[in-house]
């Protein structure tokens, strides 16, 4: 009988250590839509640390990106996630109209990435050619609560317009709203992501299209340090000839506290030591430098990250 004891107590005791190591070397990779950016650069980030980390077990998770991105980290359901800038520093103040109740305070930061940028595009036929033009539209503006659509109200805000102002608004992921576009179902969409984004790169060979302007003056008035302004240069998509000014919001990869130390930091260098997977995924990677990535975080560095970073020379 102690003997059965012994060997029961021993099975246990392996089993719990062995779900104790994987729980430590679970990355569950929380990205966006499939036709976005975060998706590919998210299946990338996984297979790079499938080949890094041999001990972890990877998987991807497509979502409606930002704010539920950083909520289901909070919950513990992720790992390592996508966010936009302010989206994160909503969900760090606990902003309920951007769709966080209370502060989000597991949430830690691993990294500021590359920016995103707001891609108002409209087809040639609808007439759109300003941001006033939009009045009486139809118009989709990413899935609710998303990053996208959070900056779709503050770019509207400041522009001048409400919701009300169109004749039909559409909360859709950009694979649909380009789908609806293409139909003649909106003439328009707006699109907070890296510049050469799938959706609209297809959208654009499939009908003609018009990128308009979001003015300095507009984006001076968003009153927000988060978007600052940008460019979509020309040749970005077919058809687009001139440069177009923009406001762009940078991205964050995003995790929580209970994630181990090292876990953090083995996912931090294998990322900076794997750039070109990134590159290779999608161009907006391109942007992302390492000795930036640790500068305007807008909530506390998780300690595996933050070693990295120190490791590296970029952190006293």
């Amino acid at each position: 009988m102690n003997k059965l004891l012994r060997q029961l107590l021993l099975t246990t005791t392996l089993i719990a250590g062995t779900t104790t190591v994987y729980a430590a070397e679970f990355i569950n990779l929380l990205t966006g839509g499939t036709s976005g950016v975060y998706y590919p650069l998210g299946v990338a980030l996984s297979q790079t640390y499938g080949k890094t980390m041999p001990t972890a077990k990877t998987s991807v998770q497509a979502t409606k990106a930002s704010a539920e991105n950083l909520n289901l980290l909070q919950a513990g359901r992720g790992e390592i996630a996508f966010t936009l800038g302010d989206a994160l520093s909503d969900a760090w103040q606990g902003n309920e109209e951007a769709g966080f109740k209370a502060p989000l305070k597991k949430l830690r930061g691993v990294a500021a990435i590359y920016p995103n940028y707001i891609q108002i595009v409209a087809s040639a036929d609808s007439g759109i050619k300003t941001l006033a033009d939009l009045k009486g539209k139809r118009i989709s503006v990413g899935a609710p609560k998303s990053g996208t659509e959070l900056n779709a109200r503050a770019v509207f805000k400041a522009a001048g317009l409400t919701y009300k102002d169109f004749s039909k608004v559409e909360y859709l992921p950009f694979g649909e709203s380009v789908e609806l576009m293409k139909n003649r179902q909106l003439d328009a969409t707006l699109q907070s992501a890296g510049l050469g984004v799938a959706s609209l790169r297809d959208l654009a060979t499939a009908i003609k299209v018009v990128v308009i302007a979001v003015p300095a003056d507009v984006v001076a008035k968003v009153g927000d340090a988060a978007y600052q302004p940008g460019v979509i240069p020309a040749k970005t998509y077919e058809g687009q000839n001139e440069d177009v000014a923009t406001t762009a919001i940078q991205n964050f990869l995003v995790t929580h506290e209970g994630v181990p130390t090292e876990t953090v930091y083995n996912m931090t260098k294998a990322m900076f030591d794997n750039l070109d997977q990134l590159v290779a995924a999608h161009a907006a990677a391109k942007a992302i430098k390492k000795e930036n990535a640790a500068k305007n975080m807008p909530l506390p560095l998780h300690p595996g990250a933050e070693k990295y970073y120190r490791e590296a020379g970029l952190l006293k």
